[in-house]
């Protein structure tokens, strides 16, 4: 496999069969990603997150809108991301602009989750200081005493958010170093690909 030349048209379709491969072959998470923003001192942050959805219009994943990256994310609506597969000696490397997904789109998914994920969003301040972690169990108690039988819905600061990627880039391992390192990129998020190889 890692003898043979990257070939492709289009880039999620070709993400598609790389993420199926992986998803049989790694032993966690195929689908953890490395999120990059950048905070307010202008510094990169970055960050392991799941993606939960992709597609034409870009690559999804769901946070606290007022964790680290969230912030980071409101104050500049453009990320990075990677996801490497070393089972499978691939990666794929993706920037772009950001948004939110649809309120539709996040209520579907939060409904999807396990009721104590639920439950959890509420209780965690994410990224904010915390005593110990006493002080976790009992917000989760709280809110779990607050729902009690009812249905947990999503919390106002719980959001999804869709990189529209304006370059994916395919790496696959190759011998000595000769790795294969296919590129598309566009100009904007509406525009057409241009497809392209760079030197490993």
């Amino acid at each position: 496999m890692q003898n043979q030349q990257i070939l492709a048209d289009d880039p999620f379709d070709l993400f598609r069969q790389w993420l199926e491969e992986a998803d049989t072959s790694e032993i966690n998470d195929p689908n953890a990603m490395a999120l990059a923003t950048t905070g307010s001192d202008s510094l990169p942050d970055v960050r392991m997150v799941l993606l939960k959805d992709y597609g034409p219009e870009g690559f999804v994943f769901f946070t606290n809108s007022q964790s680290s990256k969230g912030l980071e994310l409101d104050a500049n609506m453009q990320a990075a991301a990677v996801l490497h597969w070393k089972s499978l000696r691939r990666q794929v490397r993706f920037r772009g602009t950001v948004e939110l997904v649809t309120d539709e789109e996040a209520d579907g998914y939060f409904a999807s989750r396990a009721r104590q994920s639920r439950i959890g969003a509420w209780a965690s301040r994410q990224s904010r200081p915390l005593a110990d972690r006493d002080e976790l169990e009992a917000a989760v108690e709280r809110e779990t005493a607050r729902f009690g039988d009812d249905d947990v819905p999503r919390p106002p600061h719980w959001n999804g958010y869709r990189i529209r990627p304006t370059y994916l880039e395919f790496w696959q391992d190759r011998p000595y170093r000769l790795h294969d390192r296919l590129v598309f990129s566009r100009e904007k998020p509406e525009g057409a690909w241009e497809k392209g190889r760079l030197y490993p």
